[in-house]
Protein backbone atom coordinates (compact mmCIF):
# COMPACT_ATOMS: atom_id res chain seq x y z
CA UNK A 1 0.00 0.00 0.00
CA UNK A 2 1.36 3.90 -1.10
CA UNK A 3 1.08 6.62 0.82
CA UNK A 4 1.54 9.83 -0.23
CA UNK A 5 1.77 13.61 1.09
CA UNK A 6 -1.78 14.86 0.50
CA UNK A 7 -0.76 18.43 0.02
CA UNK A 8 1.62 17.32 -2.39
CA UNK A 9 -0.91 15.22 -3.95
CA UNK A 10 -3.32 18.53 -4.20
CA UNK A 11 -0.37 20.65 -6.00
CA UNK A 12 0.22 18.15 -8.25
CA UNK A 13 -4.03 17.90 -9.33
CA UNK A 14 -3.87 21.61 -9.25
CA UNK A 15 -0.67 22.20 -12.16
CA UNK A 16 -2.66 19.54 -14.37
CA UNK A 17 -5.72 21.47 -14.08
CA UNK A 18 -4.08 24.30 -14.58
CA UNK A 19 -2.30 23.36 -17.96
CA UNK A 20 -5.15 21.43 -19.20
CA UNK A 21 -6.96 24.76 -18.88
CA UNK A 22 -4.12 26.70 -20.36
CA UNK A 23 -3.85 24.41 -23.58
CA UNK A 24 -8.08 24.60 -24.10
CA UNK A 25 -7.49 28.79 -24.20
CA UNK A 26 -4.70 28.84 -26.46
CA UNK A 27 -6.85 25.69 -29.03
CA UNK A 28 -10.08 28.02 -28.58
CA UNK A 29 -8.05 31.04 -29.93
CA UNK A 30 -6.35 29.62 -32.69
CA UNK A 31 -9.64 28.20 -34.26
CA UNK A 32 -11.10 31.31 -33.64
CA UNK A 33 -7.98 33.09 -35.98
CA UNK A 34 -8.58 30.36 -38.18
CA UNK A 35 -11.64 30.51 -38.76
CA UNK A 36 -11.85 34.46 -39.36
CA UNK A 37 -8.95 34.15 -41.82
CA UNK A 38 -11.22 31.46 -44.06
CA UNK A 39 -14.26 33.60 -43.89
CA UNK A 40 -12.06 36.49 -44.78
CA UNK A 41 -10.31 34.82 -48.20
CA UNK A 42 -13.72 33.04 -48.91
CA UNK A 43 -15.65 36.60 -48.32
CA UNK A 44 -13.06 39.40 -49.46
CA UNK A 45 -13.69 39.49 -53.03
CA UNK A 46 -15.61 43.04 -53.16
CA UNK A 47 -14.56 45.85 -54.11
CA UNK A 48 -11.65 47.63 -52.68
CA UNK A 49 -11.95 51.45 -51.14
CA UNK A 50 -15.69 51.36 -52.85
CA UNK A 51 -14.40 50.99 -56.67
CA UNK A 52 -15.85 48.67 -58.99
CA UNK A 53 -13.15 46.90 -59.79
CA UNK A 54 -11.17 44.38 -57.82
CA UNK A 55 -8.11 44.71 -56.36
CA UNK A 56 -5.33 42.10 -56.67
CA UNK A 57 -5.51 39.54 -53.81
CA UNK A 58 -2.15 40.64 -51.66
CA UNK A 59 -3.37 38.08 -49.56
CA UNK A 60 -2.48 35.07 -51.39
CA UNK A 61 0.56 32.85 -51.07
CA UNK A 62 3.48 33.18 -53.00
CA UNK A 63 3.89 30.82 -56.33
CA UNK A 64 5.75 27.87 -54.63
CA UNK A 65 7.74 28.11 -57.25
CA UNK A 66 9.22 31.83 -55.98
CA UNK A 67 12.77 32.22 -55.06
CA UNK A 68 13.37 33.10 -51.55
CA UNK A 69 13.54 36.81 -51.20
CA UNK A 70 11.46 39.91 -50.01
CA UNK A 71 8.14 38.15 -49.73
CA UNK A 72 5.56 39.15 -52.73
CA UNK A 73 3.03 41.07 -50.25
CA UNK A 74 5.02 43.15 -48.80
CA UNK A 75 6.74 43.86 -51.74
CA UNK A 76 3.86 44.07 -54.19
CA UNK A 77 2.30 46.20 -50.72
CA UNK A 78 5.23 48.81 -51.44
CA UNK A 79 4.67 49.10 -54.95
CA UNK A 80 1.21 49.69 -54.76
CA UNK A 81 1.83 52.47 -52.28
CA UNK A 82 4.61 54.03 -54.05
CA UNK A 83 2.38 54.16 -57.34
CA UNK A 84 -0.33 55.97 -55.48
CA UNK A 85 1.17 58.18 -53.39
CA UNK A 86 5.10 58.86 -54.74
CA UNK A 87 3.78 58.69 -58.74
CA UNK A 88 0.34 59.62 -58.15
CA UNK A 89 -1.11 57.11 -60.33
CA UNK A 90 -5.01 56.37 -60.15
CA UNK A 91 -6.48 53.51 -58.05
CA UNK A 92 -7.00 51.76 -61.55
CA UNK A 93 -4.16 52.37 -62.71
CA UNK A 94 -2.06 50.80 -59.45
CA UNK A 95 -4.25 48.03 -59.47
CA UNK A 96 -3.18 47.22 -63.04
CA UNK A 97 0.33 47.75 -62.62
CA UNK A 98 0.52 45.90 -59.40
CA UNK A 99 -1.29 42.84 -61.08
CA UNK A 100 0.83 42.79 -64.14
CA UNK A 101 3.93 42.49 -61.86
CA UNK A 102 2.10 40.33 -59.50
CA UNK A 103 2.29 37.99 -62.76
CA UNK A 104 5.51 38.72 -63.39
CA UNK A 105 7.35 37.77 -59.82
CA UNK A 106 4.66 34.54 -59.96
CA UNK A 107 6.97 33.69 -63.00
CA UNK A 108 10.27 34.75 -62.09
CA UNK A 109 12.74 31.56 -60.96
CA UNK A 110 14.94 34.00 -59.13
CA UNK A 111 14.92 36.58 -56.32
CA UNK A 112 13.80 39.97 -57.85
CA UNK A 113 16.83 41.57 -56.94
CA UNK A 114 18.96 39.33 -59.26
CA UNK A 115 16.56 39.94 -62.47
CA UNK A 116 18.28 40.91 -65.60
CA UNK A 117 17.08 42.05 -68.60
CA UNK A 118 17.02 38.46 -70.20
CA UNK A 119 14.53 37.43 -67.67
CA UNK A 120 12.22 40.34 -68.62
CA UNK A 121 12.78 40.02 -72.28
CA UNK A 122 12.23 35.59 -71.56
CA UNK A 123 9.09 37.09 -70.15
CA UNK A 124 7.83 39.24 -72.73
CA UNK A 125 8.49 36.75 -75.95
CA UNK A 126 6.34 34.57 -74.60
CA UNK A 127 3.20 36.98 -73.75
CA UNK A 128 0.43 36.39 -76.07
CA UNK A 129 -1.55 39.32 -75.63
CA UNK A 130 -2.58 42.16 -77.88
CA UNK A 131 -0.23 45.31 -78.55
CA UNK A 132 -2.05 47.18 -76.14
CA UNK A 133 -1.98 44.83 -73.90
CA UNK A 134 2.04 44.54 -74.43
CA UNK A 135 2.21 48.29 -73.79
CA UNK A 136 0.67 48.37 -70.51
CA UNK A 137 2.52 45.60 -69.76
CA UNK A 138 5.78 46.67 -70.69
CA UNK A 139 4.97 50.07 -69.04
CA UNK A 140 4.11 48.62 -65.15
CA UNK A 141 7.79 46.83 -66.23
CA UNK A 142 9.41 49.87 -66.96
CA UNK A 143 7.79 51.62 -63.61
CA UNK A 144 8.64 48.88 -61.44
CA UNK A 145 12.23 48.37 -62.18
CA UNK A 146 13.20 52.02 -63.44
CA UNK A 147 11.47 54.30 -60.69
CA UNK A 148 10.59 51.44 -57.69
CA UNK A 149 13.34 49.51 -57.68
CA UNK A 150 15.93 51.61 -59.05
CA UNK A 151 17.18 49.72 -61.52
CA UNK A 152 16.83 51.41 -65.02
CA UNK A 153 19.42 49.06 -66.98
CA UNK A 154 17.00 46.09 -66.49
CA UNK A 155 14.16 47.50 -68.93
CA UNK A 156 16.09 50.25 -70.72
CA UNK A 157 16.56 48.39 -73.99
CA UNK A 158 12.85 47.26 -74.48
CA UNK A 159 10.83 49.83 -76.78
CA UNK A 160 6.43 49.88 -76.83
CA UNK A 161 5.39 49.06 -80.02
CA UNK A 162 4.44 51.42 -82.49
CA UNK A 163 0.71 52.16 -82.57
CA UNK A 164 -0.66 51.62 -86.14
CA UNK A 165 -3.11 54.46 -86.74
CA UNK A 166 -6.81 53.10 -87.91
CA UNK A 167 -9.19 55.50 -88.46
CA UNK A 168 -12.39 55.30 -86.29
CA UNK A 169 -15.22 53.79 -87.61
CA UNK A 170 -18.52 56.24 -86.19
CA UNK A 171 -22.04 54.32 -85.38
CA UNK A 172 -24.85 55.77 -86.49
CA UNK A 173 -27.67 56.71 -84.79
CA UNK A 174 -29.81 53.67 -86.71
CA UNK A 175 -27.64 51.18 -84.83
CA UNK A 176 -27.52 53.16 -82.10
CA UNK A 177 -31.68 52.93 -81.90
CA UNK A 178 -31.16 49.38 -82.92
CA UNK A 179 -28.78 48.34 -80.45
CA UNK A 180 -31.25 50.39 -77.77
CA UNK A 181 -34.46 48.50 -78.52
CA UNK A 182 -32.43 45.03 -77.15
CA UNK A 183 -31.19 46.25 -73.99
CA UNK A 184 -32.76 44.25 -70.91
CA UNK A 185 -32.55 46.44 -67.71
CA UNK A 186 -33.32 50.10 -66.70
CA UNK A 187 -29.90 49.89 -65.35
CA UNK A 188 -28.14 49.19 -69.13
CA UNK A 189 -30.58 51.69 -70.54
CA UNK A 190 -29.67 54.59 -68.26
CA UNK A 191 -25.68 53.99 -68.43
CA UNK A 192 -26.41 53.54 -72.60
CA UNK A 193 -28.07 57.13 -72.73
CA UNK A 194 -25.76 58.49 -70.07
CA UNK A 195 -22.55 57.31 -72.40
CA UNK A 196 -24.07 58.84 -75.61
CA UNK A 197 -25.03 61.95 -74.32
CA UNK A 198 -22.48 63.36 -71.86
CA UNK A 199 -19.33 61.72 -74.03
CA UNK A 200 -17.64 61.01 -70.48
CA UNK A 201 -15.19 58.29 -69.70
CA UNK A 202 -16.37 54.70 -68.82
CA UNK A 203 -15.18 55.05 -65.25
CA UNK A 204 -16.27 58.85 -64.69
CA UNK A 205 -20.10 56.99 -65.25
CA UNK A 206 -19.17 54.42 -63.06
CA UNK A 207 -18.05 56.43 -60.05
CA UNK A 208 -20.95 59.21 -60.30
CA UNK A 209 -22.31 59.85 -57.10
CA UNK A 210 -25.34 61.54 -56.18
CA UNK A 211 -23.74 64.74 -55.12
CA UNK A 212 -21.77 65.35 -58.41
CA UNK A 213 -25.02 65.24 -60.84
CA UNK A 214 -26.99 68.52 -60.37
CA UNK A 215 -30.35 67.03 -61.53
CA UNK A 216 -32.04 70.35 -62.11
CA UNK A 217 -29.12 71.47 -64.44
CA UNK A 218 -28.54 67.98 -65.90
CA UNK A 219 -25.09 68.83 -65.24
CA UNK A 220 -22.31 66.26 -64.43
CA UNK A 221 -18.93 67.09 -62.16
CA UNK A 222 -17.53 63.58 -62.14
CA UNK A 223 -15.22 62.97 -59.39
CA UNK A 224 -12.63 59.82 -60.90
CA UNK A 225 -9.62 60.73 -61.36
CA UNK A 226 -6.99 60.27 -58.92
CA UNK A 227 -4.07 60.65 -61.42
CA UNK A 228 -2.17 63.24 -63.83
CA UNK A 229 -2.97 61.37 -67.04
CA UNK A 230 -6.39 62.33 -67.38
CA UNK A 231 -8.41 65.25 -67.38
CA UNK A 232 -11.71 66.44 -67.02
CA UNK A 233 -15.10 68.86 -66.39
CA UNK A 234 -18.35 69.16 -66.62
CA UNK A 235 -21.09 67.77 -68.97
CA UNK A 236 -24.76 67.93 -69.47
CA UNK A 237 -27.04 64.73 -70.64
CA UNK A 238 -30.44 65.40 -72.48
CA UNK A 239 -34.01 64.54 -71.44
CA UNK A 240 -33.91 61.04 -73.24
CA UNK A 241 -30.90 60.73 -70.69
CA UNK A 242 -32.91 62.58 -67.84
CA UNK A 243 -35.80 60.27 -68.53
CA UNK A 244 -33.57 56.68 -68.56
CA UNK A 245 -31.84 57.97 -65.44
CA UNK A 246 -35.00 58.61 -63.25
CA UNK A 247 -36.27 54.96 -64.01
CA UNK A 248 -33.56 53.56 -63.26
CA UNK A 249 -33.41 55.49 -59.92
CA UNK A 250 -37.05 54.48 -58.79
CA UNK A 251 -36.21 50.79 -59.17
CA UNK A 252 -32.59 50.73 -57.45
CA UNK A 253 -31.84 47.91 -54.84
CA UNK A 254 -30.45 49.41 -51.91
CA UNK A 255 -26.43 48.93 -51.83
CA UNK A 256 -23.59 49.73 -49.08
CA UNK A 257 -21.80 51.70 -52.03
CA UNK A 258 -22.65 54.91 -52.75
CA UNK A 259 -21.98 55.28 -56.46
CA UNK A 260 -25.48 55.65 -58.57
CA UNK A 261 -24.48 52.48 -60.60
CA UNK A 262 -22.45 49.88 -58.37
CA UNK A 263 -21.07 47.15 -60.52
CA UNK A 264 -18.69 44.48 -59.97
CA UNK A 265 -16.04 43.91 -62.80
CA UNK A 266 -17.63 41.13 -64.24
CA UNK A 267 -20.82 42.80 -64.72
CA UNK A 268 -18.55 45.68 -66.45
CA UNK A 269 -17.48 43.59 -68.64
CA UNK A 270 -20.52 41.83 -69.60
CA UNK A 271 -22.31 45.12 -69.58
CA UNK A 272 -24.66 44.94 -73.09
CA UNK A 273 -23.78 41.53 -73.69
CA UNK A 274 -27.02 40.94 -74.87
CA UNK A 275 -27.51 43.49 -77.32
CA UNK A 276 -24.31 42.96 -78.86
CA UNK A 277 -25.51 39.16 -79.96
CA UNK A 278 -28.67 40.07 -80.76
CA UNK A 279 -27.72 42.92 -82.98
CA UNK A 280 -23.55 42.13 -84.24
CA UNK A 281 -22.99 45.58 -82.91
CA UNK A 282 -19.73 45.46 -81.01
CA UNK A 283 -20.94 48.76 -79.17
CA UNK A 284 -18.92 50.10 -75.74
CA UNK A 285 -18.73 53.15 -73.58
CA UNK A 286 -16.03 54.14 -75.77
CA UNK A 287 -17.60 53.78 -78.80
CA UNK A 288 -20.50 55.89 -77.26
CA UNK A 289 -17.72 58.12 -76.08
CA UNK A 290 -16.42 58.14 -80.20
CA UNK A 291 -19.81 59.02 -81.54
CA UNK A 292 -20.31 61.80 -79.02
CA UNK A 293 -17.23 63.66 -80.28
CA UNK A 294 -18.46 62.58 -83.82
CA UNK A 295 -21.56 64.51 -83.24
CA UNK A 296 -20.24 67.78 -81.70
CA UNK A 297 -18.03 68.36 -84.19
CA UNK A 298 -20.66 68.04 -86.75
CA UNK A 299 -23.09 70.44 -84.81
CA UNK A 300 -20.37 73.09 -84.77
CA UNK A 301 -19.81 72.81 -88.40
CA UNK A 302 -23.30 73.20 -89.02
CA UNK A 303 -24.09 75.94 -87.37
Amino acid sequence: MLYSDKELAGKARNLVCNFNKTFENHLKQLLIQLSSANSLNNNGKSDIQGLWWAGPDLNRRPSARQAPGLPTIELLTRFREFLKVDLRRSDKTAYEHTYYIKKFLNALPKPVESTTADDVRQYLKNLKVSSAQYKNILMAMKVFFRDFRKAPETVSSFKFPHQVFKPKQILSKEQLQQFYKHLQTKKEKALFMLYATTGLRRDEILSLKPEDIDFEKRMITPDSHRGETKKSWVSFYNEEAEQALDDYLRTKRQSRSERLFPMQRQEVIELWRHAREETGFDITPQKLRQWFCSEMLSSKFCV
